[in-house]
């Protein structure tokens, strides 16, 4: 890889780190650089998978304090599930390959961001009642799946599921949506390292600008008001969910 690509490629990461902390939608940047580089459509999936996890470690390190404010127990159990349904849609992929399934993302995404978008309304009809914790758990399992599997949009559509299945207050649900995100793609990048044609190159590159991005995203959230951040996500994941549809 020339170095001038592997310069823009960090730099590509920058934004996404920074997009994908604040919108959940990462592969919106990451995975046209990725082409852009010269990646076949696959290995610009696997490739971005390693270096989307700098997403999750800088936000991580920035943001510590919110994400242990729950608790470690309440932490570990929402990682594991993370991890194993990271495994279990990167298997899928491997076997399988994308298919049919790419079909339904476009509608999953359009529907999880007007989910983020009226998730206070739906909570303040929800009243004192919460949803029960096993629903939430399930949710995490399900999008960490997708997320192993395909992963444009996961974020949002992980914080569709936290905003209305948990009680978690949105800051800390914006900090947990890149960690889990960032477990899931740690274990399918295992997968992919052992059976995927991953670009080493390409993958550090993304994961540099990506963890500075990342790093960089929380500081970013608490200048902006939260009803802004609900349409920034709303309007990035109606904006993938048409991009994927054309493509």
């Amino acid at each position: 890889m020339e170095l001038t690509t592997f310069v823009l490629l960090v730099l590509a990461g920058l934004a996404t780190g920074f997009v994908g902390y604040l919108t959940g939608m990462a592969s919106l940047v990451s995975y046209p650089a990725m082409l852009a580089a010269g990646l076949s459509p696959v290995a610009a999936n696997v490739s971005q998978t390693l270096g989307l996890i700098g997403i999750g470690v800088g936000a991580a390190t920035r943001g510590m304090p919110t994400l242990l404010a729950g608790g470690r127990r309440d932490l570990l159990p929402q990682l594991a599930l993370a991890a194993l349904g990271g495994g279990i849609g990167a298997a899928v992929l491997l076997l399988g390959g994308e298919g049919s399934f790419t079909l339904v993302v476009p509608w999953l995404l359009l529907v999880a961001s007007l989910m983020v978008l009226v998730s206070p309304r739906l909570r303040s009809l929800q009243g004192e009642r919460s949803a029960p914790r096993w629903v939430y758990l399930a949710g995490v399992l399900a999008v960490s799946t997708y997320g192993g599997y395909f992963g444009a949009g996961a974020g949002t559509i992980y914080l569709a599921v936290a905003l209305l299945a948990s009680s978690d207050a949105f800051g800390r649900s914006m900090i947990l949506k890149s960690v889990l995100l960032a477990a899931t793609n740690v274990v399918a990048a295992v997968l992919f390292i052992a059976f995927g044609p991953v670009s080493w190159w390409a993958a550090l590159a993304l994961g540099l600008g990506c963890l500075l991005g990342g790093n960089l995203g929380p500081a970013a959230r608490r200048l902006i008001p939260e009803r802004v951040m609900r349409w920034l996500v709303a309007v990035a994941g109606v904006g993938l969910a048409a991009w994927l549809a054309l493509a």
